[in-house]
């Protein structure tokens, strides 16, 4: 794959082109949904810890097969999937959070998503200043640019759908570079090179409160993507980190503004019980800001996974500042921070 060259594949789609196909939608039927509950009903009575869960403690023989291929077309094709229909007003958050992390398990290995040492995390508004350059923007109703997720997989649950607004979208990260390399090359080179990126406080063992990264990498043939704007502009606010040049903050501004494009973006609907699964190394996502309800049993509440895929997509060396290793086979990225115990905590926080 040459610098400079286009990509081409499953990857580089349009949303005209996945408008009009069902590839990334995956409808549980009936049958799916009772082994999913067979499952859940085996580890309840085990007593088992929902962290504890492996895959072969929660057994799909039926689903697997299906799994595996919605596996494929994550890692390996269009870089993405909705899976539709678990039951979770008729499950509560217990037992919806286990057949998530069920389902997740048979996909990947979950890591840390904070530096509490959450496995699943809660996206939800619990208050806190967007502004305020430590808060993780997913904890806001405010919404989120275009981003990747320090992770292989990540996956989101929707329990309860916001009041108003709180509209999820992707786009390929393939497609905007081809774009970006067809329109204006001088702004892929810029963004081949490191930004500076802060880690919002949640400083690993031995690393420093910044550190490189690039966005676009052209690595084992392929076009791997990694971009986070907030921990970018929260760096921006440390006196030792130089001022982003203006081509650098054309090159994020143009990467927003293709990903938002109308031929670009994909609008999906979000409803209760639907799981949406993206590589991020990929696709980017997104959500609008949002209106939620007064009632706290009604406010908009996803539950995250972030998962590592021991079998996926070799990543370049630079990535291990942010994902701890980039090495196949094991738990790579994440958040771990000194003193954390990886675990998973049903009450957002």
């Amino acid at each position: 794959m040459m610098k400079n060259e286009q990509v081409s594949g499953p990857a580089a789609w349009t949303a005209p082109e996945m408008a009009a196909s069902d590839c990334w939608l995956h409808q549980f039927r009936d049958d799916e949904i009772a082994e999913i509950q067979a499952a859940i009903d085996a580890v309840r009575a085990r007593g088992l810890a929902i962290e504890d869960v492996t895959r072969s403690d929660f057994p799909l023989p039926g689903l697997a097969a299906a799994l595996s291929g919605i596996y494929q077309k994550i890692v390996h094709g269009h870089g993405f999937m909705v899976l539709r229909g678990l039951p979770v007003a008729d499950w509560g958050i217990a037992d919806s959070a286990l057949a998530y992390w069920g389902i997740g398990v048979h996909l990947g290995l979950p890591v840390s998503q904070n530096a509490k040492g959450h496995l699943i995390g809660h996206v939800r508004d619990l208050g806190h200043d967007p502004d305020d350059p430590k808060v993780r923007i997913y904890t806001t109703t405010r919404r989120q640019p275009y981003h990747t997720d320090s992770c292989d997989i990540v996956g989101l649950l929707c329990l309860q759908k916001a009041k108003a607004g709180g509209l999820s979208a992707l786009s390929s990260s393939v497609t905007i570079y081809n774009e970006m390399l067809q329109a204006l090359p001088d702004l892929v080179e810029v963004l081949m090179q490191p930004f500076v990126y802060g880690r919002k406080g949640e400083v690993p063992a031995g690393k420093n409160e910044t550190y490189e990264m690039a966005t676009f990498f052209r690595h084992a043939n392929h076009l791997t993507t990694i971009l986070a704007p907030d921990f970018i502009y929260a760096a921006q606010r440390l006196a030792e980190v130089p001022r982003l040049s203006d081509q650098q903050q054309e090159a994020l501004d143009m990467v927003q503004s293709l990903a938002n494009r109308d031929d670009i973006r994909l609008d999906l609907t979000f409803e209760p019980g639907d799981v949406q699964l993206v590589h991020n190394h990929q696709v980017l996502h997104t959500r609008t800001d949002y209106e939620d309800f007064d009632d706290p049993s009604l406010k908009r509440h996803l539950l995250r996974l972030w998962l590592a895929t021991p079998a996926g997509r070799p990543l370049p060396a630079a990535m291990a500042e942010r994902y701890g290793s980039v090495a196949l086979g094991g738990e790579r990225g994440g958040i771990r921070v000194a003193g954390a115990r990886p675990h998973v905590n049903l009450e957002p926080a």
